[in-house]
């Protein structure tokens, strides 16, 4: 059912046109010459390009929440097997430094250009709150995160579908059986990794126990029936691609009498969570990160 409708909406000197084109190009609809074409387009509004690029493309100097050396944390990188993908994976593991036994476990999923500094400071936020916390890098085979999101999105966009889904299925299934679980397993994903949260709870039905996509398109229609998980579902209002999947998706949930709520946080785009962009919303961005660490307390303990 859908619990709740919020205004967050901030308003944002750059148009919103700017926004939707970042968007097509972001998810490969347009080409970068064709976005840079459009922005300059907007510089008879009196826009310099150099204003509106720094609006659009990520500062990752601004989206440092949790820092790596924080007492509370230890921060490492971990392997695993993924015979049925590439081979190997590795991701980010971040650990309470209070966890002597057990917690519950959380996968961190990426966008769609690998494991950035934004990911992996989500990761250390859910240490803090208490969860063991790991974010899988998919661009592992091809030597990680190349730190840019450009060269990230191409590097992500030449790997198998099948073999990158094969390799999220692994990681949730080395986390789950890590030595201090609980043996309990959330998945929350932005963007790319919000279709990967919705495509774990469908595809491994009896590993995950809870998923909260952040505006992040449904799993394939014929495996929704298989989700036992809680799912939280955060949108974005001025997101047209992500919510024009949500009806078709939602009549499945609820003819299969799926547990879900869904949150559509009004005024704000596609990305609001992140914030090293001008997409981010704070209000909003903090109160659906409120929610999922509640949402992970309530439906993750042992």
């Amino acid at each position: 059912m859908q619990e709740a409708i919020k205004s967050y909406g901030e308003p944002h000197q750059i148009p919103q046109e700017a926004f939707d084109w970042y968007d097509e190009y972001a998810h490969g609809d347009i080409t970068r010459r064709e976005f840079l074409s459009r922005l300059s387009s907007l510089t008879a509004l009196g826009f310099s390009m150099s204003v509106l690029s720094a609006a659009l493309l990520p500062n990752y100097a601004l989206a440092e929440q949790v820092s790596f050396n924080d007492p509370d944390i230890s921060a490492e990188y971990a392997t695993f097997p993924s015979p049925d993908g590439h081979g190997e994976g590795r991701g980010y593991l971040v650990t309470p430094t209070a966890v002597t036994n057990s917690a519950p476990v959380v996968l961190v999923v990426h966008e769609n250009r690998g494991l950035n500094p934004y990911i992996k400071d989500v990761a250390r936020r859910a240490a803090k709150a208490g969860f063991i916390a790991f974010a899988p890098d998919i661009l592992h085979s091809l030597g990680g995160y190349p730190g840019n999101d450009d060269q990230g999105r191409e590097m992500q966009s030449s790997l198998d579908k099948a073999k990158v889904e094969q390799d999220f299925m692994a990681a949730a299934r080395f986390l789950k059986t890590h030595p201090k679980s609980n043996g309990k397993l959330g998945v929350v994903g932005f963007c790319f990794g919000g279709y990967i949260s919705n495509m774990l709870a469908a595809s491994l039905p009896d590993l995950v126990d809870a998923a909260a996509p952040f505006y992040g398109t449904p799993p394939a229609k014929d495996i929704r029936q298989n989700i036992k998980a809680s799912l939280l579902i955060h949108l974005a209002e001025l997101d047209k691609r992500v919510n024009a999947t949500w009806p078709d998706y939602e009549a499945d949930l609820n003819a299969g009498d799926r547990q879900y709520s869904v949150h559509m946080y009004d005024g704000v785009n596609h990305g609001f969570h992140n914030d090293s962009t001008e997409r981010y919303s704070e209000a909003a961005a903090e109160l659906a990160w409120n929610w999922t660490i509640e949402f992970f307390q309530q439906h993750l303990q042992a």
